[in-house]
């Protein structure tokens, strides 16, 4: 197969950051095939009022007024089931986002106790919006970042119990124990998998700051269960690409000798799904990934946030030759952000 046409792909899991770097990173959103992208709340200070969500879209919606931006409220004490209410009635904030304490960026606002938040899933549940959960386990004696998403599913499993009308997605996935924990609990429970995860293993982001995100890759065997359960066609795994950009100078030589986890995709995103597919012989699951089952679980066509002929209106195409080489780097000077597979051919995409 040389080429694919497809509807518009929808992304579910995106960092648009602030400032400067909004301005750099929310044009390459459709550059990477999508016309839809939900937003994620860390930034600084963090998403927790409907007011500072509002505003945000706004900002959004002026730089490309062309993709449909879902808006996300950070889970923290501000956030009550009045809140909850008052977002759900916006027609414009989705769901709200979980991330544990101190485990990623801009994460020190972070939950510790979920049982606290049980009022908030009470409300989130009768007002069908979607938790979205970054899942790992504080590090501690027997918790490192390679077990931390595992250790977590349990946690996984006691709130799709306590809540089983409160559609959760378990973000970003990295093992074959989280691939297994969603598809055994209700169909209110689904997954988002990241591009990069599709190709990553731990001996990569090991010796590659570039390839450094939270939670971190795995396994060579994890990665065949995520490129399976991204293959296979199971309505509970969808793309939501993670897309985290940082400046060159926090990835690489930083001041304070850390790190700064994310991979940034977005200007790729499907491109590397595609690709990854092609490898794999399952190009015929490709739309299903990247278009329909993030959708259909987010119900965007039924609550207005798209219509039909939107997602269709503007197909994409796929073409493996000539393909698309992916650059060195987007944007300028300090605030220049290095793309995930710099200089790597994959499939290219164009906008009809």
């Amino acid at each position: 197969m040389a080429s694919i046409t497809l509807p518009a792909a929808a992304d579910f899991h995106v960092h648009l950051r602030d400032g400067s770097m909004m301005e750099t990173v929310v044009p390459t959103v459709r550059q990477g095939g999508a016309s839809l992208a939900y937003v994620m709340p860390n930034l600084v200070p963090a998403i927790t009022t409907v007011e500072q969500a509002l505003e945000y879209h706004s900002k959004l919606q002026a730089l490309d007024p062309s993709v449909a931006f879902l808006m996300t409220l950070y889970l923290s004490p501000e956030i009550t089931p009045d809140v909850i209410r008052a977002a759900a009635a916006t027609g414009k904030i989705a769901g709200v986002k979980s991330y544990p304490k101190g485990l990623t960026t801009n994460s020190e606002g972070g939950v510790v106790d979920y049982a606290a938040f049980y009022p908030v899933f009470a409300a989130m549940e009768e007002c069908d919006m979607v938790l979205n959960i970054h899942g790992e386990s504080p590090s501690s004696e027997t918790t490192t970042i390679l077990n931390a998403e595992e250790t977590f599913l349990p946690t996984l499993k006691a709130l799709h119990e306590r809540f089983p009308n409160l559609r959760i997605v378990l973000e970003h996935c990295t093992t074959a124990a989280a691939v297994e924990a969603v598809k055994a609990c209700g169909a209110n429970v689904a997954a988002t998998i990241t591009a990069h995860h599709l190709y990553l293993t731990i001996d990569q982001w090991a010796d590659n700051p570039h390839c450094f995100c939270k939670p971190v890759a795995k396994l060579p065997s994890d990665r065949a269960a995520l490129l399976e359960a991204a293959t296979s066609g199971n309505p509970k795994f969808f793309l939501g690409t993670d897309s985290a950009p940082h400046p060159r100078s926090a990835k690489v030589g930083t001041a304070n000798g850390k790190t700064a986890a994310g991979v940034f995709t977005q200007p790729y995103a499907v491109q590397y799904v595609a690709s990854a597919f092609d490898r794999m012989g399952k190009l015929d699951k490709l739309r299903a990934f990247v278009c329909d089952f993030g959708r259909d679980f987010y119900k965007t066509v039924e609550k207005g946030w798209e219509t039909a002929e939107d997602i269709t209106k503007d197909a994409i195409v796929l073409e493996k030759e000539p393909g698309q080489v992916v650059v060195a780097e987007i944007g300028q000077g300090e605030g220049a952000v290095v793309p995930f597979m710099a200089g790597e051919k994959l499939w290219g995409v164009r906008w009809l």
